[in-house]
């Protein structure tokens, strides 16, 4: 079932469904690295500083597709203790996933950001983008991240995403602003058109020209 054409499209789709922040002191934040594509369409309709929040899934044995958890920016760890029980991940298999999750959220925020301060987030309303949510590990690690930073409030917002992906989030009393939450989901790639992998390079040159707007 094809939702969207491709994430610029679900983008802007998404930035009617959030008018009524603009002028609002507001900050959009990308999920590298799709989700920035989607965000780009978001900050640009708002008029708002578009910046990335990086988390990393804490991958299944043998299941990479199957999130059991997610590492944020400062390092902190979200884990579905019971799922990592169920599916048979060791107390050692999980301390080594957290330990080279840590390292690529490090990586990737040298690569995308580099010595870049990261935006003040204090008192402001923060949207958090993806193109998508499946498990919801790599969401909750993001609200987590920017929690911290004393946000006036949070939002979380998505094309499309599982039901109780976006009940769990309402649950914890983080806003969620959801275009579709179809019965049957797989995969997000499943409701795009076109959902090609987007590259760092892409991302890069989506926030230079962000940041030139």
């Amino acid at each position: 079932m094809t939702l969207f054409k491709d994430r610029t499209e679900a983008g802007k789709k998404l930035a009617q469904a959030l008018s009524h922040l603009r002028g609002k002191d507001v900050v959009v934040l990308g999920i590298p690295r799709g989700g920035v594509v989607v965000a780009n369409e978001v900050a640009e309709a708002l008029g708002a500083p578009l910046d990335v929040v990086v988390t990393k899934k804490i991958e299944a044995p043998g299941e990479p597709e199957f999130a059991l958890g997610a590492v944020t920016q400062e390092g902190d760890v979200i884990m579905d203790r019971a799922a990592a029980e169920s599916l048979g991940a060791s107390a050692a298999y999980l301390e080594e996933q957290i330990r080279l999750k840590r390292e690529e959220v490090k990586d990737r925020m040298d690569r995308l950001r580099g010595d870049s301060p990261y935006p003040a987030l204090e008192g402001k309303v923060v949207v958090i983008v993806d193109d998508g949510i499946a498990t919801g590990s790599s969401i909750s690690a993001a609200v987590m991240s920017v929690k911290k930073r004393r946000p006036r409030e949070v939002v979380v917002a998505v094309p499309v995403a599982p039901a109780d992906a976006v009940q769990s989030l309402a649950e914890d009393g983080t806003k969620v602003v959801c275009l579709a939450t179809p019965g049957a989901f797989l995969a997000i790639g499943e409701f795009y058109g076109d959902f090609e992998q987007v590259e760092d390079l892409e991302v890069k040159r989506i926030l230079n020209e962000a940041k030139a707007r």
